[in-house]
């Protein structure tokens, strides 16, 4: 075996860029059992947990973003800026690796940043087809730009971008479950048709109102449904279908079970994250996409339209959701030969084994 494998990845914020991340570290300790793989994330934010809980060490730097609204809270936040760097430094410097990634999120600033300035090979990951402010910053001095998507010439130089597609969770794609028994796990009719609900781990207000403005529709329809409605909505809806008897209505806060809940699903309603697009190309799963407009540069309708545009998805406009999406949702479920024609052009767009393919070139950078 040669020289020991040293790598740090940096970034997060949200699970479309934690999930890429560990699915990346996963896939370097395939190939190479011996690595060393340090995270660096953002104090506060969802990766300080989840990265634990995946199985790796991570150090948490005080980086946050500006306040568009507030610029007097602006000198705080160059001071955390300036404090993170110091800190990247040091870590980089303790931790001696040979190759840094980056996969978007305000720690991979600061880290890759340093990384670059001391020497040391750079690769980044673009999971959305708007690429972000922090990966467009580093891509100068990045050696390769891993992306989702073609067309990234518009951000990126095009001799360095390799077109991966995004990592996914592994379980997912491992999921043996039956439709059947999947279906039956939620406590639903097998010979149903099925429709799911996501709005993300947080859940997803649109999407929720959606469901409660068409009570009627949903009690009588011949389909059922899988709502997951988010942790911070669970209680408020809780309280709003009091007294309702809707035996064909499956509520939860929040599903482990993806793998299951997908298998379970003839059609899925989503936001347009760039993470959960790559999951249903993968597994070939007909979409409605709601793109949320509250994320940087409205990137979620750009994946979206990305889909949509080649019949690969439907998307229906955050402002026209309450109305429309119900009964888009029920006709489109009833029909098997569209849903076959979104199956099929979904499937078209996946970019499989990216992880690996992303992992082989940190490990090339690293040599």
């Amino acid at each position: 075996m040669s020289e020991e494998l040293r790598v740090i990845i940096s970034g997060g914020g949200t699970g479309g860029h934690i999930f890429p991340a560990v699915s990346i570290a996963n896939a370097i300790k395939a190939l190479r059992p011996d690595a060393k793989i340090l995270f660096v994330g953002a104090l506060g934010r969802m990766e300080m947990q989840r990265v634990p809980a995946a199985g790796y060490e991570i150090k948490g730097l005080p980086i946050c973003g500006f306040d568009r609204k507030n610029l007097l809270k602006n000198f705080k936040v160059l001071y955390k800026i300036w404090k993170s760097q110091q800190m990247a430094k040091k870590i980089i410097k303790d931790f001696r690796p040979q190759v840094a990634v980056g996969v978007g999120g305000y720690a991979s600033g600061p880290t890759l940043n340093k990384a670059a300035a001391m020497g040391i090979p750079c690769l980044i990951q673009e999971q959305n087809s708007y690429a972000g402010v922090t990966n467009k910053l580093l891509a100068k001095k990045a050696e390769k730009i891993c992306v989702a998507y073609e067309g990234m010439e518009r951000f990126f130089p095009a001799d360095k971008i390799i077109l991966t597609g995004n990592p996914v969770r592994q379980a997912l794609l491992d999921t043996t479950i039956s439709k059947e028994e999947a279906v039956k796990s939620f406590g639903l009719d097998p010979t149903k048709k099925t429709i799911l609900l996501v709005g993300g781990s947080l859940g997803a207000r649109t999407i929720n109102e959606s469901v409660l403005q068409h009570l009627d529709l949903v009690k009588s329809s011949d389909v059922q449904f899988i709502w997951q409605t988010g942790k911070y909505y669970s209680a408020e809806i809780a309280e709003r279908l009091k007294g309702q008897d809707i035996p064909n209505l499956k509520v939860t806060d929040f599903i482990t079970d993806m793998g299951a809940a997908y298998q379970a699903a003839d059609l899925v309603i989503s936001r347009a994250g760039a993470s959960s697009i790559s999951e249903f190309c993968l597994i070939g799963k007909p979409v409605i996409l709601v793109p949320s407009p509250n994320v940087a540069e409205d990137h979620q309708t750009k994946n979206a339209l990305a889909l949509a545009n080649r019949d690969a998805a439907i998307y229906v406009k955050d402002v026209d959701a309450p109305d429309t999406l119900l009964e888009l949702a029920v006709k489109t479920v009833n029909d098997d030969a569209w849903l076959k024609s979104l199956s099929e052009n979904v499937l078209k767009l996946a970019l499989p084994d990216s992880a690996e393919i992303i992992a082989k070139e940190v490990i090339k950078l690293a040599k």
